[in-house]
């Protein structure tokens, strides 16, 4: 049985620019199912971004509803986002947001930190997750001396570390070359067929076509959903 992740309904999201009311989110309605992996789409201006902070935590809606792992995200307020972001929400950048001071596993263990894990435990999931993306032998480098595509790798554990209900990857290959792409894609690939949720967001169709779902964006409404 097909189990809903995340349930989306009338979204709206409307930001005051002067005199003008710009709808970035115009009534949308979407449905997520648990182990999905989705790629969401869209030219400058289309609203992905938008609709990525408002899946992320990262920004409210201006009215509808939101619901993720049967929580009622759209009426929660900022503490309660950042518990649901700490605990369900694994995020994945296009420029990393790794702390360069840090070695690997510390980057990784960062959100274990911030949830009261102790150092042992901390430090057995880290060194898993590493393990997971082929950086085992890598874990007291810092990001400094990491190619761009384990630096990704890196970005990748750490939204794992809490095992999250879902993972949002924002452009993640989009400072990386073709063939360094293609490896971290393939990562992706392999986290949904072990039965992690990814939504990708990404202007490239060669990224996209990795996802089994694609969602098209345009003026803040969904102009394509193809499985």
């Amino acid at each position: 049985m097909t189990e809903t992740l995340i349930k989306m309904r009338s979204l709206c999201r409307f930001y005051e620019m002067g005199d003008q009311i710009v709808k970035a989110l115009d009534s949308v309605d979407l449905n997520f199912n648990r182990n999905e992996y989705v790629s969401i789409m869209g030219p400058s201006g289309s609203g992905k971004s938008t609709l990525m902070n408002i899946i992320g935590c990262l920004d409210t809606p201006s009215s509808g509803s939101y619901e993720l792992n049967g929580q009622r995200v759209s009426e929660m307020d900022d503490d309660e986002l950042a518990r649901i972001r700490n605990s369900e929400i694994g995020f994945v950048f296009q420029t990393f947001n790794l702390l360069p001071r840090l070695n690997c596993l510390r980057n990784v263990e960062l959100p274990l930190i911030y949830a009261g894990v102790n150092a042992e435990e901390r430090y057995d999931r880290a060194l898993a997750a590493l393990d997971r993306v082929g950086l085992g032998d890598r874990v007291n480098h810092k990001p400094s001396e990491l190619s761009g595509g384990q630096i990704q790798r890196v970005a990748i554990a750490r939204a794992l570390i809490n095992n999250p209900s879902l993972i949002l990857a924002d452009e993640p290959t989009g400072n990386l070359d073709t063939s360094t792409s293609k490896d971290i894609m393939s990562i992706f690939s392999e986290l949904s067929d072990a039965g992690n949720t990814i939504i990708l967001i990404t202007h490239e169709e060669e990224i996209a076509k990795y996802t089994r779902r694609s969602i098209s964006l345009r003026d803040g409404t969904i102009e394509r959903d193809t499985q």
